[in-house]
């Protein structure tokens, strides 16, 4: 039995803690210093130094609820704009450098999982980081829900390690446009026509319009969608294919009612706050030991699959033409989603980017799940 300041029982301290770091985490993102190491890792961050100083426990009724109701709540709130019909339509020679991305990201994996042992949590690993660089951070929660990894320590380690590789890569991708070489054999029309003066707006919602009508019908709609996709694994009898379940139906409405779903504003801010509390819930549950121990593997693994994913899809964008601004936004949209992509492209300038931005990351959002789970089923039969 873990001796902390505040027990495992103490729900109200315990939700008290976790919402307030997940909102001091997104606070926090906005100064200078808090930029550099985005609102996951501040959140995480702040309630492991709690867990670790035996302030609040490692393990803890509320921190289950976030994972068990929470978590497939947020999912369809941040999947409401996923028109698959829009994204092939509108993206175009971006979603072929995004799809080229994936691949990428595929064989990056595949190599890494046979290159790195990581024990019998490895196709699980693989799984979820493979999502994660298919389609953002959204799906490195969806993914581990999907194949059954609820081990505290080991996610947060992950959430540790990617968070670190992906502030190097990210980094990497903002130098890539102003390399001399690849401005030399890469198209590179996106960035010599960009406008000094540029004021391009990167939100793809007006946040003075939403409404107590949408925040509710976004939060029923959302809640119904995830009781469906539970009562329908109650029945097929598969554990974890309720999240598999809502992300097809919640695409499959935002695809064929565009208009009355993806008109919904506001359900992305409050399914990206409820993935905050998420991560705040991961920080509470990690052993620092154990993150310690786990922590550098997971951050070489993180390190070959993104290193394949960029030289695969450097050497096919080279291939079929694509332009240099176009195979770094895909590559963003691959690795953070849509809002990391589409500020990318404002900061860039690259105003005729920022809409193809949004859609391949939310095309993500909707696919990488899917691809990376069956990727590690795949990689368990070996």
């Amino acid at each position: 039995m873990e001796e902390t300041l505040f027990s495992a029982e103490q729900h109200w301290v315990l939700w008290a803690i976790l919402i307030s770091v997940a909102a001091f985490g997104l606070w926090a993102e906005k100064t200078k210093f808090g930029s550099k190491l985005s609102a996951v890792v501040i959140s995480i961050l702040g309630t492991m130094v709690l867990t670790n100083l035996n302030i609040i426990p490692s393990a803890a009724p509320a921190y289950d609820i976030v994972w068990s109701y929470l978590v497939p709540l947020a999912i369809p709130l941040l999947l409401f704009k996923a028109n698959l019909k829009r994204i092939i339509k509108e993206a175009g020679p971006t979603l072929a450098a995004f799809g080229f991305g994936a691949i990428g990201t595929v064989i990056g994996t595949i190599v890494a999982y046979f290159l790195i042992p990581l024990g019998e949590n490895g196709w699980q690993l693989a799984a979820i980081f493979s999502s994660t660089y298919i389609g953002g951070s959204m799906n490195y929660v969806a993914a581990a829900g999907a194949v059954e990894l609820e081990s505290g320590n080991l996610l947060a380690a992950g959430v540790a390690a990617d968070n670190l590789v992906m502030a190097a890569y990210f980094i990497v991708l903002f130098a890539l446009p102003s390399v001399k070489y690849l401005q030399k054999i890469y198209p590179n029309k996106h960035q010599e026509i960009a406008a000094k003066d540029d004021n391009i707006l990167d939100q793809h919602h007006n946040e003075s319009s939403i409404t107590i009508a949408d925040l509710s019908k976004a939060l029923a709609i959302s809640a119904v969608i995830c009781a469906i996709g539970y009562l329908a694994q109650d029945i097929i009898g598969i554990g974890g294919s309720a999240i598999l379940i809502i992300t097809a139906l919640v695409v499959g409405l935002a695809s064929f009612f565009p208009k009355s779903v993806g008109g919904i504003e506001g359900a992305d801010i409050i399914g990206t706050f409820l993935m905050q509390i998420f991560f705040a819930a991961i920080g509470a549950s990690a052993n620092i030991m154990v993150v310690i121990e786990y922590g550098p593997i997971l951050f070489v693994f993180a390190a070959v699959i993104l290193s394949i994913h960029l030289l695969f899809l450097l050497s096919a964008g080279k291939i079929f033409g694509l332009d240099l601004a176009e195979i770094v936004i895909a590559s963003n949209a691959n690795m953070g989603g849509p809002t990391t992509a589409a500020a990318m492209a404002v900061a860039r300038r690259w105003k005729e980017l920022v809409i193809p931005a949004i859609l391949c990351g939310t095309l993500g959002y909707s696919i990488a799940t899917f691809i990376g789970v069956a990727l590690g089923y795949w990689l368990k039969t070996f």
